[in-house]
């Protein structure tokens, strides 16, 4: 992380904007550096967006647009972003800037803001799609990809992955149409014939409250395609409120390995809330796009890994520092402080007793106590009745 210590932001200004340097191959550095130290088998690739609120028109990319940032329509700038998460931590390996067509139908706009000349509009699952086969292009092999409704609902994403042989759990709204061994239904309209035996309550990870779990099922869709394809419904055992994925493997797999493919799409919403909180992610004070660029490569990965240990950086290069852990803080050991010296206890003197003998009186021999009338009195029907 690149940390201000000047007074003045002219000298980051320039660091962004002026000094010659390559974010691209950063980003290429720090991917190789993330996958090194967080290398997992089981790793899923999340693919998520998110925007910050911006004010003006010049600001690369901004433009009205929803954001989930304020959860409304609002002037604002977003960006696509791709997370590496496995069982030993998560962190970003890429991202990309949506440049909405309000932007690439203006080419002396996109060149006031240092876009190329072949600058094209590009959707989202689009984007998502570049960075996915350009972490794989690097070398690298990842099992599954999972992103939300607006991943889920591009066929061509779908189709590039499966191309490819990567399996997927994607989600999808609950009007979405899938394809059953007995005819072709709404997701919505298909959970109303799954039977009650078919729920299976799983848990999607541990979050801030403990253990995520839901009631699932899972129906297998019936397409041509080779590889296996399911239709996995997530129900609220609170709320009853459901959710929808499309899920495809190159070969079966069981219920519980999809739920987790699922819940791993929460670390990405964990990853960016870090960033924005701990690097200021959302914070910088650039327009064109070759700043912004080399603002977000050092804000990430902020994600530590979860392992005890310190992880060694390759031989021959030394690894970002982003990744490693802080500096054990250097405790101070206190001097003892010297011993209070009090005066020794004395003994409290009494008072002398005085010469004269104290007299006593004596008590009378009987006390005579007045005579006292006790009137008890009893309920009857006829009333009160004195004994």
């Amino acid at each position: 992380m690149i940390r201000r210590t000047e007074p003045s932001p002219h000298g980051m200004q320039h660091l962004l904007c002026r000094t010659v340097w390559d974010a691209d191959a950063v980003r290429d550095d720090v991917r190789e550096y993330v996958v090194e130290h967080l290398q997992d088998e089981a790793a899923v690739l999340v693919v998520d967006e998110t925007g910050d609120l911006k004010k003006g028109i010049h600001t690369v990319g901004v433009q009205r647009q929803y954001t989930g940032t304020a959860g409304r329509i609002e002037n604002s700038q977003v960006a696509v972003y791709l997370v590496y998460t496995g069982v030993r931590g998560h962190a970003a390996v890429d991202r990309e800037l949506y440049i909405p067509r309000s932007w690439t139908c203006d080419p002396d706009r996109c060149r006031a803001a240092g876009l190329g000349e072949g600058t094209v509009f590009a959707t989202k699952p689009e984007l998502a799609r570049t960075m996915i086969e350009r972490f794989l292009d690097a070398g690298h092999r990842v099992g599954w990809v999972t992103g939300d409704e607006v991943y889920g609902g591009n066929p061509k994403l779908r189709t590039a992955l499966e191309e490819r042989g990567i399996g997927y759990v994607l989600a999808v709204a609950c009007s979405a149409e899938v394809t059953t061994g007995a005819g072709t239904f709404r997701a919505d309209a298909l959970v109303k014939k799954v039977p009650k035996r078919a729920w299976q309550k799983l848990s999607a990870g541990r979050g801030a409250k403990g253990e995520r779990s839901y009631d699932w099922a899972v129906i297998d869709l019936a397409e041509p395609a080779p590889g296996s394809r399911q239709l996995l419904i997530r129900r609220n055992r609170t709320t009853g409120e459901l959710a929808y994925y499309r899920c495809f493997s190159p070969q079966p797999v069981p219920l519980t390995k999809l739920v987790r493919v699922a819940g791993s799409r929460w670390r990405v919403e964990e990853t960016i809330q870090t960033e924005k909180g701990l690097a200021g992610l959302d914070e910088h004070q650039v327009r064109r796009s070759p700043s912004w660029t080399r603002w977000v490569r050092p804000c990430f990965p902020r994600r530590r890994p979860r392992r005890r240990t310190r992880p060694q950086p390759r031989s021959g290069r030394a690894g970002p520092a982003v990744l490693q852990r802080d500096p054990a803080p250097v405790h101070h050991t206190r001097r003892p402080a010297p011993p209070r010296h009090r005066p020794p206890t004395r003994l409290v003197g009494l008072a002398t007793p005085p010469s004269a003998a104290i007299t006593h009186q004596p008590l009378p021999a009987t006390i005579h106590i007045p005579a006292m009338r006790t009137t008890i009195y009893s309920w009857s029907i006829s009333g009160f009745v004195g004994d």
